[in-house]
């Protein structure tokens, strides 16, 4: 039987699962449809439990405030044009959209608007880490059903497995370094950081990489 380090161990890439689609990004099996929902509402859970514990909002959230405040956007469009940034920044990197990008802005979106009432709004400092620190897990294996699903990952997820692709660089290390950048941009443009901003930049690349593992280990063969 496996130790627990072996199963915490983190993935180096994206692992292939019995869920995962064929070629076509946009030719869903019964299987893969329903990775990609699941993951996608684990997705929006998490963030749903960052937003809840009102210890800072994610890296990209910090980076659409830092283009709010000097373009006069709001948040809602300066997110909506760094999603396409993000997708122009694919080409190079030869990603192709599928269903998963178009369904991940309006499953995520729904569950963030009905999940986060359900999570506790904590004061004491420590309440708010464990809960990002829980965000963060979910988070993790949010994406990790949803990316294996192979259907098309969202803007900023086709940035890390295309990054991951071409580079050969491990992929929860790209993800990390794709957080900070973004952090630390946003915060230079006038973006607020939190703890939890701080704790989700470090951790979620981890995250995710560790959820690839064990979804790899745990998946029929």
């Amino acid at each position: 039987m496996a130790s627990l380090s072996e199963w915490l161990r983190p993935h180096r890439t994206v692992p292939v699962t019995p869920w995962s689609a064929g070629e076509s990004n946009w030719k869903a099996t019964p299987k893969s449809y329903a990775a990609l929902i699941f993951g996608l509402w684990l997705f929006g859970t998490g963030e749903a439990a960052l937003v809840a514990a009102n210890a800072g909002v994610s890296p990209w959230t910090v980076f659409a405030q830092g283009i709010s405040k000097q373009t006069g956007l709001s948040i809602g469009w300066s997110t909506f044009f760094i999603s396409l940034a993000a997708l122009t920044l694919w080409i190079p990197l030869k990603r192709k959209p599928g269903l998963g990008t178009v369904m991940n802005i309006f499953v995520i979106a729904f569950t963030l608007q009905n999940m986060i009432p359900l999570f506790p709004e904590p004061t004491n400092k420590l309440l708010q880490i464990i809960q990002v620190l829980v965000g963060v897990v979910i988070v993790g294996f949010g994406s990790a059903f949803y990316i294996t699903s192979n259907l098309g990952p969202g803007p900023r997820d086709g940035l890390m497995t295309g990054i991951h692709f071409r580079t050969g660089i491990r992929v929860g290390r790209v993800r990390t370094g794709i957080e900070a950048t973004v952090l630390v941009v946003g915060w230079l443009l006038g973006g607020t950081v939190g703890i939890g901003t701080v704790i989700f930049a470090v951790l979620v690349g981890q995250s995710i990489a560790m959820a690839f593992g064990i979804v790899s280990r745990i998946s029929p063969r």
